[in-house]
């Protein structure tokens, strides 16, 4: 099974990472756990380049492309050869969030990049999703506070100096998304604190793997 975690800036995504494998191999699963961007050695060049916050004058078709050539990397390196080992993959961060940053925030076509997902990475897409959905706003607020503490590596912040504004389009788009795959997404209330999201997530995949 191929399992995404999705959501804005701040929502606890990568937190929330190692509580899924560590409770899906206490089920006897074997779980491999990766990230979008920099989920192989080329990837975390490329996140480099992503996440910088020098990378100002980075265009946004530019953009879009690094993160397609991320992510045929990271398939075909990580994600299937994964899959086919039997593995569940957890991932933080799919082709959901290119649709949303790049399609919603930067306002690029949504269907050219449906149709560069098809053509270069065969459609593959998760079997489960998981929203972290909270307030744009909390979100940030939520982020600078990690960045301010030392939890979050300071050199990738480029995407939380945005306009609140591009993040409420993010997450209009997330829940477009959401709306459009019931039966992929599963929307959990990321507004709560550590442990009340990861109980919400716990019951989703308590309910998936245990009927």
């Amino acid at each position: 099974m191929f399992i995404s975690l999705e959501g804005i800036e701040g929502s606890g995504k990568t937190s929330q990472i190692a509580r899924i494998v560590q409770h899906l191999e206490s089920m006897g699963k074997s779980c491999c756990a990766t990230r979008e961007p920099g989920g192989t050695a080329i990837g975390r060049q490329i996140r480099g380049i992503l996440l910088n916050p020098d990378s100002t004058a980075l265009d946004a078709h530019a953009e879009l492309l690094l993160y397609v050539a991320d992510r045929v990397q990271h398939l075909n390196q990580t994600i299937l050869p994964q899959l086919e080992a039997g593995r569940i993959v957890v991932c933080d961060r799919y082709f959901d969030a290119t649709l949303v940053y790049q399609g919603y925030g930067r306002g690029l076509d949504r269907t050219m990049i449906g149709s560069l997902h098809k053509l270069i990475c065969g459609n593959r897409m998760p079997d489960l999703t998981l929203l972290l959905d909270l307030d744009p706003q909390l979100g940030l607020e939520r982020a600078w506070q990690q960045i301010r503490r030392g939890d979050r590596e300071g050199d990738e912040i480029r995407f939380e100096q945005e306009a609140l504004e591009f993040h409420r389009r993010i997450r209009k788009g997330y829940l477009v998304l959401a709306a459009r795959e019931p039966r992929r997404y599963q929307i959990v209330d990321a507004a709560q604190d550590e442990i009340g999201v990861w109980h919400q997530i716990r019951l989703i995949l308590d309910k998936i793997f245990t009927t």
